[in-house]
């Protein structure tokens, strides 16, 4: 992994862009192996006994074998799960946003203390559930609403997109860098930008082209999507989606490849680049540690590379050392604050609030309009 010189946890950021949520608990137990539930969830855990112990939920919108989104979050609730003896998790996997609010329910009236909803269509559903059962806490990713039982936390992924899009900047031959985008949204179109932005600070003639699929996870559609752009003369393939198929396909293709969420290394061999992952534990466990100190308060948490919550797995086995150090140099920057990834942007100078909800245009290396 690419070192950072620091790591400032999540309650060190309080106050100024916020943390997650949680209540202490009533007494749970439950043994280390993953069990099956009667209502369709999985229990994990050392568990607990006696005031002290916490029981909390993750809810997915695909499977946990993804190996992309659901799997990155799933990664960060073992590894609580592991950490703290005195919690018990739990998870739902593959619910789609209009049976959310079902299995929040579920949760909110058995005995879970916090419930993670991760994904972004979640957060309406979410929002009517935490009003209708306040002495439960909720935290949604990558939304905007809270309540004074709702939280929302995400990373700012586009300080890692930025560099990854150096590499891809300077590895590519013919300029021309292909994207498979999920959904024209802020998180998805500030995630394009940063990566362009990267690419052109290396390589002023680097373009992007993108292709919507309109889903976060749906490996066929995402491999043709790659293949196409392959097809245009893409030779340096970039994703948005939830599984390493346009990885996949890149390499079959002999061209280079980044991944997102996970280490897709192993789908890339040597067209591999690196990939903008995530290690969610730096939030799951300062929540999961408030609610049983009971300080759990509801914010916004959008923490960077300082954090460690975003970040970038281990490069590719062929990766020129220039394009290494290069990152190497930037990363260290952008840890200390010393850059912004906006900076010379038309984005430059914009508030949080406009980066998270309300970046709507590409920056002039995309390729295209965002649709409608």
């Amino acid at each position: 992994m690419v070192n950072t010189n620091r790591t400032i946890s999540r309650r060190e950021m309080l106050g100024a862009l916020g943390a997650t949520g949680v209540t202490a608990l009533a007494g749970c137990s439950g043994g280390s192996d993953d069990t099956d539930t009667a209502d369709g969830t999985t229990t994990s855990g050392d568990g607990g006994s006696g005031s002290d112990s916490v029981t909390a939920a993750w809810v997915y919108i695909s499977e946990v074998g993804d190996l992309g989104w659901s799997w990155a979050h799933d990664e960060g609730r073992k590894t609580v799960d592991e950490e703290y003896d005195w919690l018990e998790t739990e998870y739902t996997e593959a619910v789609a946003p209009e049976d959310s609010e079902r299995v929040f329910e579920q949760y909110a009236q058995g005995d879970a203390d916090i419930v993670f909803g991760t994904t972004f269509g979640y957060q309406d559903p979410m929002f009517n559930i935490a009003e209708q059962y306040p002495d439960t806490y909720f935290e949604h990713a990558t939304g905007y609403r809270t309540r004074e039982n709702m939280g929302r936390y995400m990373g700012r992924i586009y300080q890692p997109r930025y560099l990854a899009g150096q590499a891809a900047g300077m590895v590519t031959e013919n300029n021309t860098i292909g994207y498979v985008a999920a959904f024209p949204i802020p998180e998805v179109i500030r995630s394009i930008n940063a990566m362009a932005l990267g690419a052109r600070s290396v390589n002023p003639d680097a373009t992007f082209k993108i292709r919507w699929v309109n889903a976060w996870f749906d490996p066929q559609t995402s491999k043709q999507a790659a293949n196409s752009l392959i097809d245009e003369g893409c030779d340096v393939i970039s994703q948005e989606q939830d599984s390493p198929a346009p990885v996949r396909a890149a390499n079959e293709a002999d061209v280079w490849a980044s991944g997102y969420n996970a280490p897709m290394g192993e789908f890339g061999g040597d067209n591999y680049l690196i990939s903008p992952v995530w290690n969610w534990e730096e939030v799951y466990g300062p929540a999961v540690s408030a609610v049983r100190d009971g300080t759990w308060e509801a914010d916004a948490f959008w923490g960077g590379m300082e954090t460690n919550l975003p970040t970038l797995d281990e490069w590719g086995p062929e990766v020129p050392q220039k394009v290494k150090d290069t990152v190497a140099e930037t990363e260290e920057q952008i840890v200390n604050g010393e850059l912004d990834v906006w900076a010379g942007s038309p984005f430059e100078g914009e508030s949080d609030e406009f980066l998270f909800q309300e970046m709507n245009s590409f920056v002039d290396a995309v390729e295209g309009e965002v649709p409608e």
